[in-house]
This record gives structure tokens, sequence and C-alpha cells, in this order.
């Protein structure tokens, strides 16, 4: 069955600065959103204190669980539905505080007899408890935040040797591009970042940038067979080409990723979640950011002709 056309021929290309105009509008949106919140809503990893998964044996609320621990003195707690079957459980539920200034042992076990005294040591299972101490969040924010941009200048290095200036600047843009569309879906849903999340983002570089390639190297091969060709007829039947690859890979690792994100549990669900939106983004940026990118530095800078891949 063949699922996309060979001789397909989409210009892509034409509408490029209207697609990057809505690149640029939801990413400005994104920032917005974070410069009004002060930033991302750091998880307990990078911001400190104590976190708590709870799953109740009757139906609860938010509202209830956060009562029963401002009646037993633990007051600004927040308390969030864990997610299961893609909608909010009514059983499981994620309880944030802060360490406050007494010791981080007392408040562990405090909470933890509120909730059981509260609800019933019978009706609650306590399914996990976690510590961190401000510093080590700190320390783990900053650490995360040089592993993203190592692996976009690593990749940019990588790039540029391998093929072009023009083409890696492209693909790092597209990278960019990827991040800061899926930072600003954080936001904007008040989802939490903590480390799995950047293990997301790592993993989102990787895949855009294995689309891209793809791309590029196809562009490579057509230069060798159609040297008079314009750059953008070229790029444009370079991705028309590779577009059946393209929605066939995006569609499979969407549909494994969406399962885990409907399925998958409260734990693992704002990891899929950051991947589902990175996949979406990472598909759009490979055909309408990187390739137009690449295109603008080589019309305006360069010589419209590709230097061949080192062995």
């Amino acid at each position: 069955m063949e699922l996309i056309r060979q001789d397909l021929n989409i210009d892509f290309l034409k509408r490029r600065r209207l697609f990057m105009g809505l690149s640029a509008l939801l990413i400005a949106i994104g920032i917005v959103s974070l410069v009004i919140k002060g930033g991302p809503d750091f998880g307990i990893d990078f911001a400190g204190g104590l976190l708590i998964e709870l799953r109740t044996k009757e139906p609860a609320s938010t509202g209830e669980v956060r009562r029963i621990l401002s009646e037993k003195g633990f007051k600004g707690a927040i308390v969030q539905n864990a997610w299961e079957l893609g909608k909010a459980s009514g059983h499981d539920f994620l309880v944030r505080m802060d360490l406050g200034e007494g010791k981080p042992e007392d408040l562990s076990q405090g909470a933890r007899r509120a909730l059981e005294d509260g609800f019933g040591k019978d009706k609650i299972e306590i399914r996990r408890v976690e510590l961190v101490g401000p510093k080590v969040g700190k320390e783990l924010q900053r650490k995360g935040t040089w592993a993203v941009a190592l692996a976009l200048v690593a990749i940019l290095i990588y790039l540029a040797w391998r093929f072009e200036f023009k083409y890696s600047l492209g693909a790092v843009v597209a990278l960019f591009h990827d991040v800061l569309i899926t930072l600003g879906a954080f936001s904007i849903t008040n989802t939490e970042i903590d480390l799995p999340i950047v293990a997301a983002f790592l993993t989102i570089v990787g895949y855009s940038v294995n689309d891209t390639i793809v791309i590029f190297d196809r562009v490579r091969e057509n230069l060798k067979k159609y040297r008079r060709m314009p750059l953008a007829d070229l790029m444009n039947k370079s991705i028309n080409e590779t577009l059946s690859r393209t929605i066939l890979t995006a569609g499979t690792v969407f549909v494994t990723d969406l399962a885990l994100f409907l399925f998958g549990g409260g734990v693992i669900h704002n990891f899929a979640f950051a991947l589902l939106v990175g996949i979406v983004a990472g598909t759009y940026s490979t055909v309408f950011i990187a390739s137009p990118v690449a295109l603008f530095w080589e019309e305006k800078f360069g010589k419209k002709k590709l230097v061949p891949a080192r062995p």
C-alpha cells in the first residue's frame, strides 16, 4: 500500500514566512506566559520540598485533601489530581509542600500521619514520599539547563562539520523552536518541570534532529542529480520525497506516546505530555523551520551549493 505518492509535489516553502510567523507567535505566547508566572513551574526535583503521592480507596477531591492537611497545621500545600485514562483521577493525588524551617523528616512523618488520620489509615495508601533540599534542587536545575544547552551546541558543531554551517543553523533553530514550544506548553498548562522532563527535552532534541538530517541528506543527494535546479525547488523536492517516511515515523511515535499519556498513570503523565508536544513541534519544524532557515541563509550569504558530507 502506498501512503504517499512518489510524484507528490507540494510547495512547502511557498508559505514559509506564514509558518515562521505562526511559530514566532506561539513562542511569544509561551514566553509571555513564563514572564507573567515568574518562570517555569519547577517540580520537587528543582524547587526542593516534600512530595507525597497517595491513593484513596474512596473517591475524594483536591479540596478535601487540602482541608485535611490544613486542619493539621500543614497550610499552603499544593494538591493535584493524578491522571488516569486521560482524565483526572478521583483516587490518586500529588501533594507538594515547602520544607519550612523544621527538620525535613519531621515534616514528612507529620504530613503522612495527618493524611492517615484524616482519611483513615486503612483507607489511604501512601505510594511515594520524596524529600529534596533547596540547595540540591538548585544544583539539579543548573545541571539540567546545561544538559539541554550543551546538547544543542554539540549538534550545531556536528552538523556544521557534517554539512555546512547554514544547514546546522537551520537544524539548531528548529531544535530551539521545539524546546521553546514545549516549554511554553508547560507554562500555559501549569505543568511542573522535573528531572524526567529534562530527559523528555533531550529526547525531543534527538528525535527532531534525526528527521532534519534525513531531509538534508536527501538535499545533498538531489544536488548531485539536479545541479541547475534552484535551491528552493530542490528542497521542496527533497521534502516531498521523504514525506512518507516523516509521516510514518512521526505517526508511529505519536500513537505510542499517546498510549503512555492516556494509560501510563500519573508518574509518567508529564513526561508523555512533553513528548506529545515535542513530536508535533519537531515534525512541523523539520519541514517549516529548518529548511526555510537554511534557504534564507543560503540566499543571503551562500553560493547555493552543498558541500558533500565528510566520510
